[in-house]
């Protein structure tokens, strides 16, 4: 869901000089028909996104993607930047939508190999070394998609756990050093596909 952090990122990449939207994928999920803020903690917040389905959230990026290419400063180039869930929800989006520029995957599990023929952004995968459940999804997509002659860069990061940009002050430096790597190479992997 839309935290605070997920805000400071969007920041982030604002200051590095992109458009930067953070979308609330559970806008009107929540009681009173609210969102990410409404929810009463992170459990009703992870139950909730359980519940969005692939086409609904494609359809959302896509309304998303179409307001911030109407934008006055915007180029009509778009990229999706998303963590855990939503690492998944942008590599999933990169093999339904051919207009995507740029793919970022923080700690998220690959799109379905079979899916991975239909992309065109190049996908770049930003992984914690001890994080097992998501890594083994990695391998079999990085074979398949330089099989069909896509670009997948996936860095590991040894010792960085899951949700590593987040936590950076755990994992004995690790994940702080994962950061320190991470972020530029997102910033780089954006302004080379998108300038």
């Amino acid at each position: 869901g839309l935290t605070d952090w997920i805000r400071a990122v969007a920041d982030r990449l604002a200051a590095d000089g992109f458009i930067a939207i953070a979308p609330d994928l559970l806008s009107g999920k929540g009681p009173g028909g609210g969102g990410t803020d409404k929810f009463a903690g992170r459990d009703d917040v992870v139950e909730a996104v359980r519940t969005l389905g692939d086409q609904e959230v494609v359809a959302m990026l896509d309304a998303v993607s179409r307001y911030g290419k109407g934008l006055p400063a915007a180029t009509g180039k778009f990229a999706t930047v998303g963590f855990c869930w939503g690492g998944g929800q942008s590599f999933h989006y990169a093999t339904v939508q051919p207009g995507l520029g740029a793919a970022v995957v923080y700690y998220g599990t690959s799109s379905d190999p079979g899916a991975l023929g239909a992309i065109r952004a190049p996908v770049l995968g930003l992984y914690g070394g001890d994080d097992a459940r998501v890594n083994a999804t990695v391998g079999p997509a990085e074979a398949r998609m330089k099989e069909l002659g896509k670009t997948f860069i996936a860095h590991t990061y040894p010792g960085a756990g899951h949700g590593f940009l987040r936590a950076q002050d755990g994992r004995d430096g690790a994940n702080l050093a994962a950061s320190k790597k991470a972020w530029p190479a997102t910033i780089e992997h954006l302004k080379k596909h998108l300038e």
